[in-house]
C-alpha cells in the first residue's frame, strides 16, 4: 500500500499565489478571516501527520485577520501593506513577537521572543497574518527537517519521504495547501532543497542585499532570508518587502521582473561537483535547458571539474559556523550538530575564511563568462525519512551534504539563485536551479518568470 499524500484540493484558495489573493481581498470577494481560518483548519487537519508547524498563533492571527478586514476601507493602501490580509508563517529560527523560537532544538524549547527579528517586523509590514511558526532541522544545519522536538517533516506527496530541510516545515505548509506562501531562509540550500522536493518556487538573493538578522554569527553572509512560493511573481514580492534598495519604487523586483531580460550566455552544470546526478532527475534537467534554449538564450556546457572545491574544502566553513552557536548544553545536540560544532571549536583561526575564498575562486572560474548558470536543484529526488539518522555525526553528513551540492555554490559566493518546478520522477517533484552574478537579482527573477511559463506550458 503506498504511503498516503496529502496534496491540497485544486480548488482550495490557499493554493492560489499570494498576489491573486490580495486582487481577491482588495475586490472583497473574500476576507483574510476567511483566508486564516481556511488555513489554521487545514493546518489542524494535516499537521499530525507532516510536522510542517512547531507553534500556532490561532487567536492572535485571528484578531490581526479581523483587524485587517475592518480597517480595509478606511485604510490608505499605500499604508496597508502589499501582502494585508494573507496568512503566512516564520520559520522557527527567526523571532517573531509573543512566540517561541525553539529553533529545531529541545535546548530551546522554551525560548520566547517578546519581538519581532528584522525580516519579521519587514513581512509584519507587508500586512501578512501570522498563523505560526514552520519547522526548522536542528539550528538550521541539515537539508532534513528531523529534530528531537517532534516528529520528522514529512513530503505531500509522499508522506515516506522527507520535505527537505532546514525549512522544510515551510515546504510542507505550501505543498500541502496550508498556506499560499511561507517564510523561509536559505544557507546552503535551505530553501531551494524544499522548495524543489515539494514543487514549489524558492529564491536565495544577492548576498548583503537584505537585512540578516543572523548576521553576528553568519559573518560571511552565506544565509538569506526569503520565501517558498508557487510562483515567480510572489517570489519578487517578498524581495520587494526585504530589500529596499529603490525606496521610492516600492515594487521594483516584481515591476523589473516583468520586464524581458536580454538574451544572454546560460552555462550549464550537469554533473554535480559531489555525489551523483540521478539520470531520471537528468532526464527532466535536459528538458528545462532545451526549454530555455527555446527561449532564445545561448546555451554553453560547463563543467565543475578542477573549478570547484569538494565537501572537504567546505566544511570548516560551516564547522565554523556551527562552533559560534551559542549553545548552553551542547550534550543535548543531535550527533551531526554535536560533530560539526566539536570540530569546529578546534578549527585554527581564519580557518573558515581561507576555506571561502580557495571555493570563491575556483567556483568564479567555472562561471566566468556567463551571465547565467543552470544546474539541478538537488541530484537526487526527497530521500526517505530517516535516510541521514546514526550515531556517527560525520558519515551521516557527509551523506547529507549531497543534497546540496548544487545550491551551496551560490551561498558560498553570494549570488542569487533560484529554483522552479520543472517536472516530476515517480510522482515526486523535481527543480531546476538557476544562478546569476551577485546584484543581478532582478535579471535572474527576469529570466526565472519567462522560463517559468515555458515549464508549465511544456507539463
Amino acid at each position: 500500500m503506498p504511503p498516503p499524500t496529502y496534496l491540497p484540493s485544486p480548488d482550495s484558495l490557499l493554493t492560489v499565489p499570494a498576489w491573486r489573493l490580495v486582487e481577491l481581498l482588495r475586490r472583497r470577494d473574500v476576507s483574510s478571516v476567511e483566508l486564516t481560518t481556511q488555513a489554521l483548519t487545514r493546518i489542524e487537519a494535516v499537521n499530525p501527520h507532516l510536522s510542517a508547524f512547531v507553534t500556532l498563533t490561532r487567536r492572535a492571527a485571528l484578531r490581526a485577520a479581523e483587524k485587517v478586514d475592518r480597517h480595509w476601507r478606511r485604510t490608505d493602501p499605500r499604508q496597508r501593506g502589499y501582502y494585508a490580509g494573507i496568512p503566512t508563517a516564520v520559520k522557527d529560527l527567526n523571532f517573531m513577537r509573543g512566540a517561541p523560537a525553539q529553533m529545531g532544538t529541545p535546548i530551546f524549547r522554551y525560548l520566547w521572543s517578546p519581538v519581532d527579528d528584522v525580516t519579521v517586523a519587514a513581512l509584519r509590514l507587508g500586512g501578512f497574518v501570522f498563523v505560526g511558526k514552520t519547522a526548522t532541522s536542528e539550528l538550521g544545519i541539515m537539508p532534513v527537517t528531523e529534530t528531537d522536538n517532534h516528529p520528522p517533516t514529512r513530503n505531500p506527496f509522499d508522506s515516506s519521504r522527507s520535505a527537505g530541510g532546514s525549512s522544510g516545515g515551510a515546504g510542507a505548509a505550501v505543498a500541502s495547501g496550508c498556506l499560499p506562501i511561507a517564510h523561509a531562509s536559505d544557507g546552503a540550500g535551505s530553501i531551494r532543497i524544499p522548495a524543489s522536493f515539494c514543487g514549489l518556487v524558492g529564491m536565495k538573493a544577492s548576498a548583503f542585499l537584505a537585512p540578516n538578522p543572523h548576521r553576528a554569527l553568519d559573518t560571511m553572509e552565506m544565509s538569506m532570508n526569503g520565501a517558498v512560493t508557487r510562483d515567480v511573481r510572489d517570489t519578487a514580492g517578498i524581495l520587494d518587502l526585504l530589500v529596499k534598495q529603490w525606496p521610492d519604487e516600492p515594487h521594483a523586483y516584481t515591476r523589473r521582473s516583468e520586464r524581458p531580460v536580454p538574451r544572454s550566455l546560460v552555462r550549464i552544470f550537469r554533473t554535480p561537483p559531489l555525489g551523483a546526478l540521478d539520470a531520471r532527475v537528468g532526464a527532466v534537467f535536459d528538458r528545462a535547458v532545451s526549454l530555455l534554449g527555446g527561449l532564445g538564450f545561448s546555451l554553453e556546457e560547463g563543467s565543475f571539474a578542477g573549478g570547484i572545491a569538494g565537501l572537504d574544502d567546505f566544511l570548516p566553513i560551516y564547522q565554523n559556523l556551527a562552533a559560534k552557536l551559542p549553545i548552553p548544553t551542547p550534550g543535548r545536540l543531535q550527533p551531526i550538530t554535536r560533530w560539526l560544532r566539536d570540530v569546529g571549536k578546534t578549527l585554527p583561526r581564519g580557518a573558515a575564511e581561507t576555506a571561502s575564498a580557495k571555493i570563491v575562486a575556483l567556483a568564479e572560474v567555472a562561471f566566468a563568462g556567463s551571465e547565467f548558470q543552470i544546474t539541478p536543484t538537488v541530484p537526487v529526488i526527497a530521500p526517505d525519512i530517516g535516510a541521514f539518522g546514526g550515531e556517527d555525526g560525520e558519515e551521516a553528513f557527509r551523506r547529507a551534504a549531497v543534497l546540496g551540492a548544487y545550491t551551496a555554490a551560490a551561498n558560498l559566493t553570494g549570488r542569487p539563485a533560484i529554483t522552479l518546478p520543472a517536472g516530476t520522477v515517480d510522482g515526486m517533484p523535481v527543480g531546476v536551479q538557476v544562478m546569476a552574478r551577485r546584484g543581478d537579482d532582478a535579471a535572474l527573477l527576469s529570466l526565472a518568470r519567462e522560463f517559468e511559463a515555458a515549464l508549465k506550458a511544456s507539463q
